[in-house]
């Protein structure tokens, strides 16, 4: 590619691979801890894990610190979920500020989709914020109005996405862009930050209600709402299986990341990007949050899915035992308005790594 300077032909772009391994993890995330002094009030000097520029944020907008606690714990709930099956189940650690130990220090895949998922849940919580009122700053997106090609009117709350995006880039991207962008993890996360916020705008969706005698819909009325953060994590979760590895490079004097393998194409915005290969997670490594593998449930029945023994065990063998569990069954529903279940006892088998 003319103009693009290998990697390791260039002091210079040595020196900028100095800092792109490693850098801060997402230590915002550890607000989900930390309780606020009350609703709207952020005590921004109490508040640890922030950058000075992120305690700039706090001191200047303290109302919307609720809404990236909110936000902290929606990024671990979802990690959570969506990893469960996987070797790293976001499992985090109860030491220091950063919520998942070192894992995110390198610039891996599980870092790329956590800090994608993390600018994501702050565009969310806050644009949720706005809707429901919770915040003075901001309200409903009133620039959607008149009638849409399709016929409807534009009414109602529609979200203010656009806000919410706004504010995490503020808060969220201020640590890349006080480290500055010379180094390949700043440009890493910057891209992965603004992939996150990318899927929840690509997949906005139209809420309508009609209206007429008895229902006739002789007009609807409409409104843009945000997808369930469910479907963000999903999305961001293909991403990161389709990940690509980045390499930095300079063109035209600038850094910027390219794919390593020269015969992909440039990834899109919406792709996830990293810049190591991930550890394998199988050994405990405390000291990196890393608890390995043994204990955990697997699933004994396939040998090829994510969650399969093979793959979830590392190799090393898992042992297959009974357990009784008791589930909702017979469920009947009641006029009006209930539904009645019985209690089964069912015996299934449980696999789980050898300890």
């Amino acid at each position: 590619m003319p103009g693009v300077c290998p990697v390791n032909s260039s002091l210079q772009l040595l020196l900028l691979l100095w800092a792109t391994h490693n850098t801060m993890a997402t230590n915002w995330l550890s607000l989900a801890r930390q309780p606020l002094a009350r609703a709207g009030t952020a005590p921004c000097g109490r508040l640890r894990g922030l950058t000075a520029g992120q305690l700039g944020v706090c001191r200047g907008r303290g109302e919307f610190m609720e809404s990236v606690r909110k936000g902290a714990e929606m990024t671990i709930d979802e990690c959570q979920h969506q990893f469960r099956y996987r070797r790293w189940n976001c499992s985090t650690t109860t030491r220091g500020v950063s919520v998942f130990g070192k894992v995110l220090s390198q610039g891996t895949r599980e870092a790329a989709f956590v800090y994608a998922l993390g600018a994501a849940a702050v565009a969310v919580a806050v644009t949720r914020g706005c809707s429901r009122g919770e915040l003075q700053k901001c309200g409903c997106d009133r620039k959607v109005r008149g009638v849409s090609p399709e016929g409807f009117q534009w009414s109602g709350c529609s979200d203010n996405l656009s806000y919410g995006v706004a504010f995490s880039q503020s808060f969220v991207d201020e640590p890349e862009r006080a480290r500055g962008l010379s180094s390949g993890r700043s440009l890493m996360n910057l891209h992965n930050n603004e992939a996150g916020r990318k899927a929840i705008l690509h997949n906005m969706r139209v809420e309508c209600k009609c209206h007429g005698v008895s229902g006739s819909c002789e007009l609807r009325t409409c409104w843009k709402v945000m997808p369930p953060f469910r479907r963000v994590g999903s999305v961001l979760k293909d991403r990161f299986d389709g990940a690509t590895e980045a390499r930095l490079s300079l063109v035209g004097g600038r850094p910027v990341l390219l794919p390593r393998d020269t015969l992909l194409k440039p990834p899109s915005p919406r792709d996830l990007l990293y810049l190591v290969p991930s550890p394998d997670f199988c050994q405990p490594d405390p000291p990196h949050g890393i608890l390995g593998t043994r204990g955990r449930r697997c699933n004994g029945t396939s040998r090829l899915a994510p969650d399969a023994c093979e793959v979830v065990c590392c190799g090393l063998g898992f042992q297959t035992g009974r357990a009784e569990v008791v589930q909702r069954c017979s469920c009947k529903f009641s006029w009006c308005c209930s539904v009645r279940c019985q209690q089964c006892r069912n015996i299934v088998l449980l696999h789980t790594c050898t300890e």
